[in-house]
Order: C-alpha cells, then structure tokens, then sequence
C-alpha cells in the first residue's frame, strides 16, 4: 500500500517550506503554496538558483499571519493572510507574465535587508490564472508561483535509496516536494499516471528535471556537489537529471498524513522511463 507520509506548502517562492499534517487542496494547489513571491529590480522573480541565502528565511502560519523568520539574526516580519492590494505588478517568471499585487512597503524593506539586494514582495491574487505548461496538460490546469506545476510527489523509498548511494545523508527538503509517500520501489512514482488520494485525482505528468537547489543546504545555504554529481550517473536522461514527478489534480478537499494513495494506472512512454544504472 502507498501512504502520504509528509505533506508540505512553501508559501513564498524559494523560501523555507512548512509541514503539515492536513493540506486543503484549491483548484491552483494546496492552499498558500508558492502564492508570494520577491522580484528583482527587473520584476523577474528570484530564487535560491540565484539567491543561495535565501533557504534561510523560514516561514510558519498562525490563524491570521505568515511569518518569516531570518535564521541568521531571529528577525521576523508578520504578512497578513488577506492580502491588501497595494498596487498592480507585471511580473515575469520563466516564459509566463502575471498580473500581480504589491504586498506592502515595510515587506520589501525587511527582505531587501535580509537578502542584501533589492527585492520587492508580490501576491498572485485569484484573479490572476497561470496555467500549467501547456505541452504536458491541458489548457485550464492552474498554478500559482510554482516553477510550472502545483504539485510534486517523491516516494520516501526514491529518497532512502539516493541515500544509500551517498557518503552524507540528505533529508528530503534537499528536493521541496509538495507530497511524500511511503511503500512501493524506489522511483515508483516516475510511472504513476493516475491516482486518487482522499477521493481527490491526481495526474502526473512530467518528471521533476532538477536545478542547482538541490545542491543548497537548506540549514546553513552551503553549496556542493551532492546529490547531483551522484543522481547524474543513474537519473539523468538527455541531459537532465529527473527526481520526482511534477502533478495537476482536478476536485478540491483535503488531504493527510496517513492517507491511502490509489494507483489507477501508470505510464508507459518512454519520456517517463528512466534506465536504471547500478553504481
């Protein structure tokens, strides 16, 4: 049997995530996922591939704030869960523009000091449709802020097998999955095509192609080789290293620690195949 055995949201863009036990699923992802984002001067979006520092900005939710905290120093910054429109941004992420609102003055102070460069904090509002990539979904699946996808899945027995593999253990916040299951082979979830989790459908569609992130030390922001110099021997296809699989769903609800993952079917075209090499 597969079992969700960690659920997680990260609120702003590249910065810390949060776990949960119960996740409320909107119709662009779990609820507060990637719905905040920092620009640079240019309005393009900034992230730990660029801003290594910024896996140490770490993020809670009360009933009424998220919170940033700054590891470094223990400063934090209350943003208020309704978010004020103070103003309207175009913004560039990846090939997508969106309309966005300007969170507030006193944000873009706080993090332009955090991560020593200017940066300015936005919200994608309701009212703003980004849709998914339109070469692997269909035209009306919703995002938010995520690179291209509201949800990625990686099997805990994926990441206990890199471990294996590896002088250093990683946790799994090395890949900021958004569910993470238990039970099944190692890299399982490369085929799971459709699948149902508290009544809720899943699809996946496209394997997880991994950036430098996954080199990033999410306690300290360190830099190194691992775990790519070892995912490229027996991960890597065309020239890219695959970890996880990236989802889009269709129906709201919740779901939980604990819950049963049901296969329906699996995949079988070879863009979700990867040759397993021994190493």
């Amino acid at each position: 049997m597969f079992q969700i055995s960690e659920l997680y949201i990260y609120p702003i863009k590249s910065l810390g995530g949060i776990k949960l036990n119960k996740a409320t699923i909107t119709d662009r992802g779990f609820k507060f996922d990637r719905r905040w984002m920092l620009i640079d001067d240019n309005n393009r979006f900034i992230s730990q591939r660029e801003c290594a520092v910024m896996a140490l900005l770490k993020t809670s939710i009360s009933d009424e704030f998220l919170i940033v905290t700054d590891t470094r120093t223990n400063a934090s910054i209350n943003l208020s869960l309704v978010a004020v429109n103070q103003g309207i941004k175009i913004v560039k992420i990846w090939d997508d523009t969106c309309a966005v609102q300007l969170v507030s003055n006193a944000a873009d102070a706080w993090f332009t000091k955090a991560l020593g460069m200017n940066t300015r904090l936005v919200y994608i509002p309701d009212d703003t449709k980004r849709f998914t990539d339109p070469e692997y979904t269909s035209a009306d699946n919703l995002t938010s802020f995520s690179d291209a996808y509201p949800f990625m899945i990686i099997g805990q027995s994926s990441l206990d097998d890199l471990n294996k593999r590896l002088n250093d253990f990683l946790p799994i916040n090395r890949f900021r999955p958004n569910i993470v299951f238990t039970g099944g082979k190692p890299y399982q979830e490369d085929l799971m095509d459709s699948f149902t989790i508290n009544n809720i459908t899943f699809n996946g569609v496209k394997l997880c192609a991994r950036c430098n992130i996954i080199t990033i030390d999410q306690y300290n922001a360190s830099t190194g080789k691992e775990p790519t110099k070892t995912l490229s021997f027996y991960r890597a296809k065309n020239n890219k290293i695959y970890f996880g699989q990236n989802l889009i769903h269709s129906g709201t609800g919740t779901i939980s620690v604990g819950d049963e993952l049901l296969l329906l079917t699996t995949h079988d075209q070879d863009r979700f195949i990867i040759p397993q090499k021994t190493i």
